[in-house]
């Protein structure tokens, strides 16, 4: 079975945050911090439709000048999340710029402002100079619905500053057997992402879709019931991706990476300082690399991968990695 969710840190341990999740198959992505981005093929950037940012230290936001020259003339929104006092940051980065050659450009962007409770968003559009609309408040239950298939929960940590934490959710994997499809002369095509959205939206065992079938050398539409269709699949529990960066141990800190990371297939871990260094460590607001290491074993995490080391650390990277490995492993 192979994942929907492909993950990829956007840089080397040492180097910015930002983690790239890409959707595969569906010409869509989402961003996790937003490190420097400069050395990323447009291609890739333009799959993006949502951006989280744990918080606006530079080496976790200044990618957000390169994402928007990248989506600047495109046909195309973006939705950007982070913690408290993001939309005034946003409006920052978009005031410090001159915009009167681009009001044919269709380009917008959505900031959320993420509270334990609530969440206030503002929209800025490209036509209109980047001057924003008028802000907006909404409650706020910790989770933000990508669409019926994805939702990413967030939890905010103690940075000395807030921050935030993400967990990616597939709500359940869909795999398409080609075998069965051929048995019965079904034709593979585009229909079959229609089959999944019908089965991500929750429709009746009786709803009908228009396959394409071989028959006579020809191929011929047929009306099947999406009880029939099921049977062409298989349906397993979704992948679950974690991604914690700059952060204290603390208690509570402890308590609501512990939820987030729980049972996750791959957890995205900042291993800032080495444990022999933890009063550095503490005294920066840092995770050391054991402490990682304890936190995904005792989450249940099925992978751990550490990111965002200290230079400090340059000559010899692998004492971090192997001091993770050890806690997680036991």
């Amino acid at each position: 079975m192979k994942p929907l969710l492909h993950a990829q840190l956007i840089n080397n341990p040492f180097d910015d945050a930002g983690l790239f999740i890409e959707i595969l198959w569906e010409r869509r992505a989402l961003l996790f911090d937003l490190g420097e981005l400069a050395h990323w093929r447009p291609a890739k950037l333009l799959k993006v439709s949502h951006a989280f940012v744990s918080h606006t230290h530079i080496d976790h936001f200044i990618g957000f000048d390169s994402l928007l020259r990248i989506m600047l003339n495109r046909e195309k929104g973006l939705k950007i999340f982070g913690p408290q006092g993001f939309l005034d940051q946003v409006q920052g980065k978009l005031r410090g710029y001159t915009w009167n050659l681009t009001a044919e450009y269709p380009f917008s962007i959505q900031a959320f402002e993420v509270y334990p409770d609530r969440i206030c968003s503002r929209e800025f559009l490209c036509q209109e100079r980047f001057i924003p609309r008028e802000e907006k408040e909404e409650p706020f239950n910790g989770i933000i619905a990508i669409d019926p298939q994805l939702k990413v929960q967030i939890a905010h940590l103690d940075h000395l500053i807030p921050t935030l934490a993400f967990t990616l959710h597939e709500r359940f994997h869909i795999n398409v057997h080609k075998d069965r499809l051929e048995a019965k002369g079904v034709v593979m095509g585009p229909w079959l992402q229609e089959l999944k959205a019908a089965i991500w939206r929750g429709e009746e065992e009786n709803f009908p879709l228009q396959v394409p079938c071989l028959k006579g050398g020809s191929i011929a539409k047929e009306e099947m019931p999406l009880k029939i269709l099921k049977g062409f699949l298989t349906i397993s529990p979704g992948q679950k991706i974690a991604y914690v960066a700059d952060c204290r141990f603390t208690e509570d800190n402890v308590r609501k990476i512990m939820a987030m990371a729980w049972e996750a297939d791959i957890f995205f871990c900042e291993a800032a300082f080495s444990e022999k260094d933890r009063d550095r460590a503490e005294e920066r607001a840092h995770l050391t690399a054991r402490q990682a290491g304890e936190l995904a074993r005792r989450a249940g995490a099925k992978k751990l991968q550490v990111f965002h080391f200290s230079p400090r650390y340059e000559k010899d990277p692998e004492s971090l990695i192997q001091e993770a490995e050890g806690a997680f492993r036991g």
